[in-house]
C-alpha cells in the first residue's frame, strides 16, 4: 500500500507477524492484543504445514510460535526456519503454555530469540514484539 503514504504522509503501514497458534481463543487474543496497538495486522496458521505454505508466500516482521501443535511441534518449525536462509533471519517469539525448563533451553538452543510463557502479560508481549520486529 505505498500510495497510501503519498496520499497521507506519516501514515504508515502495519508489520506482518505470524501467529502459528491452533488454539480459537489464544490466536483471538494475540491478535486485539497488538493489532489494537496500530503497529500490527496478525495472520494466523494453524500448524506448521500452513505456517510453511504462509512463509513461502508472506515477508512477515516477527512469527510468533506455540510448541504444542497438532502433528510437529513448534519448536519443528523453528528448526525449520533457523535453518533455512531466507526465513533464519525472521525473528522467534515462542508464546506458549510449555514452561518446561528443557523447552525453554531447547527452543534457545535452535535460536528462538524469545520465550514468553502463558499467561502473559498484555504490555510484556507487545513490548517483545516491537523489539523483535526491530531487530533487538
Amino acid at each position: 500500500m505505498i500510495w497510501l503514504r503519498w496520499y497521507a504522509p506519516g501514515v504508515t503501514e502495519r508489520q506482518l507477524v505470524l501467529s502459528v497458534e491452533d488454539n480459537d481463543a489464544n490466536y483471538a487474543l494475540v491478535q486485539r492484543l497488538l493489532e489494537s496497538t496500530g503497529a500490527w495486522r496478525v495472520e494466523r496458521a494453524r500448524d506448521v504445514a500452513e505456517a510453511l505454505e504462509r512463509l513461502a508466500r508472506t515477508h512477515y516482521a516477527v512469527v510468533l510460535l506455540d510448541i504444542d501443535l497438532p502433528g510437529p511441534s513448534g519448536l519443528d518449525l523453528a528448526r525449520t526456519m533457523k535453518s533455512s536462509a531466507t526465513w533464519s533471519s525472521i525473528p522467534l517469539v515462542v508464546v506458549t503454555a510449555s514452561v518446561m525448563k528443557h523447552e525453554q533451553d531447547e527452543a534457545q538452543a535452535i535460536g528462538c530469540e524469545y520465550f514468553v510463557a502463558k499467561p502473559f502479560e498484555i504490555d510484556r508481549l507487545r513490548a517483545i514484539v516491537a523489539q523483535a520486529a526491530r531487530g533487538g
